[in-house]
């Protein structure tokens, strides 16, 4: 069976999106797609119900409940107030719409966050296709020499030359976004923030994102707590 947990206290926050969501997504510790929207909430101070599945009963519920949910049988998958919200970068920018935060203030930096997402999404497709292959003892070093490096170089040279990254530390400056978020997450499942920042040492820009991410009152606190799982 699924585990179900609630976390945190219902605030403003919640009300701004119209009740407590309930997140359907993998039991895959801190890691994935589904974490970046845990990330969000946490930082918003967002109460949440938790229902985590494991890969072994994953396919059962793919084909029932989750069939019933979404078409397409992906998750993370969001229940509220009786809507279903599927695509989880759709989520994200759906609900900064609502918090009237992490999206950008101007049409420049919404662009901007929604390309720097974009090459984080084209990122993690190739991530998922190696870590995840049946020969991944061959695949995912081969992405960790080639796609990896690229694209960390890719994203460094961003942030370090747009006007509006180069003022730092967050993508569109001073103001976090959900971009922010998904590049953090990319990173930490690409076990590049861990050990001192070791995967990091030639990405001091991308460095620099990944600590105001985490120093993030709420943020430093999740990941202090027993609902981050590593």
């Amino acid at each position: 069976m699924p585990t179900t947990k609630r976390c945190g206290t219902e605030t403003a926050g919640n009300k701004a999106i119209g009740g407590v969501p309930t997140l359907h997504y993998f039991d895959f510790q801190s890691r994935g797609r589904g974490q970046v929207l845990r990330l969000m909430w946490e930082d918003a101070g967002i109460a949440y119900e938790d229902v985590r599945y494991s890969f072994k009963e994953y396919p059962d519920y793919k084909k029932t409940r989750i069939a019933e949910l979404n078409p397409t049988t992906n998750i993370p998958v969001v229940e509220l107030n009786g809507r279903i919200l599927t695509q989880s970068y759709a989520i994200l920018r759906h609900f900064a719409r609502q918090l009237g935060r992490y999206e950008g203030e101007t049409e420049e930096e919404k662009y901007w966050a929604d390309a720097m997402c974009d090459i984080v999404i084209d990122w993690r497709s190739l991530f998922i296709q190696a870590f995840f292959a049946d020969n991944m003892e061959e695949t995912y070093p081969e992405h960790q020499r080639t796609a990896r490096p690229r694209f960390l170089q890719a994203l460094e040279t961003h942030l370090k030359t747009h006007d509006l990254s180069a003022s730092g530390p967050y993508i569109t400056g001073k103001n976090i976004t959900y971009a922010d978020m998904v590049l953090y997450q990319i990173c930490h499942d690409e076990n590049l923030v861990q050990e001192g920042r070791k995967g990091l040492k030639d990405c001091p820009r991308l460095a620099e994102l990944v600590n105001a991410v985490e120093e993030r009152p709420n943020v430093k606190a999740f990941l202090q707590s027993d609902r981050y799982l590593g």
